[in-house]
């Protein structure tokens, strides 16, 4: 994780990276409303990446549009994942989405695509030296606050959509998968499709994530696509709660600003973060955030705020 995401560079590079693991949590937390353990989506994190430097750096396109497309190659891949993973559950599951994922690390390790600039450089996906010169912040002069605006605000964009899809009937439908797969079928939900959909989406998440994270480190090593990154994202919404997306931004905060940037841990900050997550497990298995947690603070705020009744106008002859 330290190799992954760099501390070093200040304030504004350490909340750049608690946006860009937000997303990758997020993508987790979609697979785990479904009443799965992905354990592979760093894997989707990856091919984002790689998805988005080649456009921007052999194809030279805008970073929205290389956004866009690491984030269709992503889903693409996650959703192919979740058919061809249909009738597993539980702990098969989470081994195949590990096992797919150090695939795709070993794939990219031996992948070159190289290409010969006009001045002569070579630029390009080149096996295990990884992929460098992905430079298109610094081409267009994107000082390092102003892509953590656009990464706050991609994140903003991302929670509100999230939040919008709770209150639907299919994220409703994806909830009820989630509790009780058995009863979700019974009740005529498709729960394949429910979970093929989550899947999809939580890959396109991993992407997005993927690609701002290579635009901001102008390189990826497909070394930093390990299980632990994968550990990590599952890790933050178990914490931080499934009942609502805010909760892996808890995770995740908590992870990179306490345990990452503390000295008072110093060694033993990954035996602290496993045994949080070991008690949250025990305690709270569904995170700080829980369903039941929410519904008091809901209750709470609407007993501080109570809605300001509307008044009926009676229309006299």
């Amino acid at each position: 994780m330290r190799d992954a995401f760099c501390v070093a560079d200040g304030g504004v590079g350490l909340a750049t990276d608690v946006v860009i693991l937000s997303l990758l949590a997020l993508s987790a937390w979609l697979v785990l409303r479904t009443g799965r353990i992905s354990l592979g989506q760093q894997a989707f994190f990856g091919i984002g990446a790689y998805a988005a430097g080649i456009a921007t750096t052999l194809a030279h396109w805008p970073l929205a549009a290389a956004l866009a497309v690491g984030m269709a190659t992503g889903a693409l891949a996650s959703a192919g994942v979740a058919l061809a993973t249909a009738r597993l559950g539980g702990l098969h599951y989470a081994v195949a989405t590990l096992a797919f994922a150090e695939l795709t690390r070993l794939a990219l390790l031996t992948w070159r695509l190289r290409v010969r600039e006009p001045d002569g450089s070579w630029v390009g996906p080149d096996g295990v030296d990884g992929f460098r010169d992905i430079r298109w912040l610094l081409e267009n002069q994107v000082t390092p606050e102003r892509f953590l605006a656009m990464a706050l605000a991609v994140l903003a964009v991302v929670l509100l959509a999230l939040l919008w899809l709770g209150r639907t009937r299919a994220g409703a439908a994806m909830a009820a998968v989630g509790h009780d797969d058995g009863l979700a079928a019974a009740s005529g939900l498709p729960v394949l499709r429910l979970r093929v959909a989550a899947a999809a989406l939580a890959g396109a998440l991993a992407a997005l994530g993927g690609g701002l994270h290579a635009h901001r480190l102008t390189f990826v090593d497909p070394n930093a696509y390990d299980p632990m990154l994968g550990v990590h994202a599952v890790g933050y919404a178990l914490i931080g709660g499934l009942a609502t997306p805010i909760g892996p931004l808890l995770g995740a905060a908590f992870d990179m600003f306490l345990l990452e940037t503390s000295k008072l841990f110093g060694g033993w900050r990954m035996v602290v973060f496993g045994g949080l997550v070991a008690i949250f497990l025990r305690v709270r298995p569904r995170g700080l955030l829980d369903e039941a947690f929410v519904h008091r603070l809901v209750a709470a705020w609407r007993r501080a705020f109570p809605a300001t009744p509307q008044r009926t106008t009676h229309a006299h002859p």
